[in-house]
């Protein structure tokens, strides 16, 4: 599914586009999302100006005066800018037109994805027990080393937890573990504050390189613009298993931790 990076590329795909902008209509096709499309969406967002376009976590968050829409792209889901007279596909749930002749269009084959509603100094629990930004001053290896004491899950599992920290996903906890010379099925509390502070930094490099290429394209996944982003031909481990490790040319092995694919190397990670 789209991870922060590509989340992030999002957001900054559309904001040029929507900041500003007066919404003039919303059309929902299909309300049946992961969660039923709530009735403000129709009722209140017409005639707001949207005035930013934020990201926590991997859900967007478009601002207005009378609260704020809350998109979550699931599994397949993806925003698009489209003219307000494109025909919309099989898949194409939900439009946001907006003055000056463009339209938001919200695409979710599977339909995993969500469109919220947040009113005015609300805190919607979806993201009430969230950790910290990978990317923000508050995340280091100072956190992860404290949050781990007396952890026993694997410390893939640790870092991809979003009340430890936000947007790790499968993919970047990967790269980032290779990068690190740590083994993923490693017990967290067993790891050193120098290991963790080395991980925390190289968790921030992986994130911010990604987000710089257009995030990872894999399957359903393509830019707000519908160009693909380019981090998938860097990949190091993710996706190669039995394949020679770019660093030692030993074959690197898999292994499942909470039902997700783990890919590393014997040699270099331990």
């Amino acid at each position: 599914m789209p991870e922060l990076p590509e989340v992030e590329t999002t957001r900054r795909g559309v904001e040029p586009h929507c900041r500003g902008r007066v919404v003039r209509r919303v059309t929902v096709r299909e309300p049946r999302l992961r969660w039923p499309v709530p009735d403000q969406l129709v009722l209140l967002l017409p005639g707001q100006v949207i005035q930013t376009i934020e990201r926590r976590a991997k859900y967007l968050l478009f601002r207005t005066a009378v609260g704020t829409l809350l998109v979550h792209l699931g599994m397949s889901g993806s925003l698009r800018m489209v003219p307000p007279d494109a025909p919309p596909g099989r898949h194409d749930h939900i439009d946001v037109l907006l003055d000056g002749g463009v339209c938001l269009r919200y695409h979710d084959p599977r339909r995993f994805g969500c469109f919220l509603w947040m009113a005015p100094g609300e805190l919607h629990p979806l993201l009430s027990s969230l950790g910290p930004e990978p990317l923000s001053a508050h995340f280091d290896g100072q956190l992860l080393y404290h949050r781990s004491r007396g952890r026993k899950c694997p410390v893939k599992n640790f870092i991809m937890d979003g009340k430890v920290v936000v947007g790790v996903g499968n993919i970047y906890a990967n790269e980032a573990l290779f990068l690190s010379g740590i083994r993923p099925d490693r017990a967290a509390g067993r790891i050193s504050l120098a290991r963790y502070e080395r991980l925390a930094v190289i968790i921030k490099q992986v994130l911010t390189s990604s987000i710089k290429q257009g995030g990872t394209t894999l399957r359903d996944f393509v830019g707000s613009d519908g160009k693909p982003g380019y981090f998938a031909q860097q990949l190091l481990v993710y996706g190669r298993a039995g394949e020679p490790c770019r660093c030692c040319c030993t074959p690197l092995r898999e292994l499942r931790l909470g039902q997700r694919s783990s890919v590393y190397c014997v040699t270099c990670q331990r």
